[in-house]
């Protein structure tokens, strides 16, 4: 009788953990500490659309390497809510095998110039998707009070819009 054949899987390794976050610490102990996992951020403006806005964030990735073992190339890749793919270094990892595993912490930063959701994928390889990490971006437009002129008051400073008459 006849076998059928076995499908052939590259080793890769497991996903313990790929989150976006406000921050994440890696102590000298070698534990992580992931503070205020991060999947939305609304944002508000006075414009009718959303303008190009900067964001700061946190990536941890915690991967186990089961049967993968050596040197291997991962990076992040993000996609915008409209198909835009923007590309992240690319990192060495040194996979040891079994329970072995590594962590890395990375600071992003992403200029959000649409709302929606955007896809960050940690990949192995170039091309290999090992798993997507989803950040809704969502514009709220808010009315500035009548007879404001331009942006919110800042204290200490002078009051925009006309003089009064004297």
């Amino acid at each position: 009788m006849a076998t059928a054949p076995q499908d052939f899987r590259a080793p890769r390794p497991w996903v313990q953990v790929a989150t976006l976050c406000q921050t994440a610490l890696i102590e000298n102990t070698g534990q992580l500490s992931v503070i205020r996992i991060i999947d939305r951020i609304n944002l508000a403006g006075i414009t009718p659309e959303l303008q190009p806005t900067p964001i700061q964030l946190t990536m941890a990735i915690v991967l186990k390497s089961d049967e993968m073992q050596g040197n291997w190339p991962v990076k992040v890749r993000c996609t915008s809510p409209q198909g835009v793919v923007t590309d992240g270094p690319e990192m060495p990892f040194l996979f040891e095998g079994n329970d072995r595993g590594v962590q890395v912490v990375l600071p992003m930063g992403l200029i959000a110039s649409e709302q929606g959701v955007y896809w960050f994928d940690v990949l192995i390889e170039e091309n290999t998707v090992l798993t997507r990490v989803p950040l809704r971006v969502i514009y709220q437009r808010v009315q500035m009070p009548p007879g404001t002129v331009g942006g919110p008051v800042v204290p200490g400073t002078p009051p925009q819009g006309p003089s009064p008459r004297q």
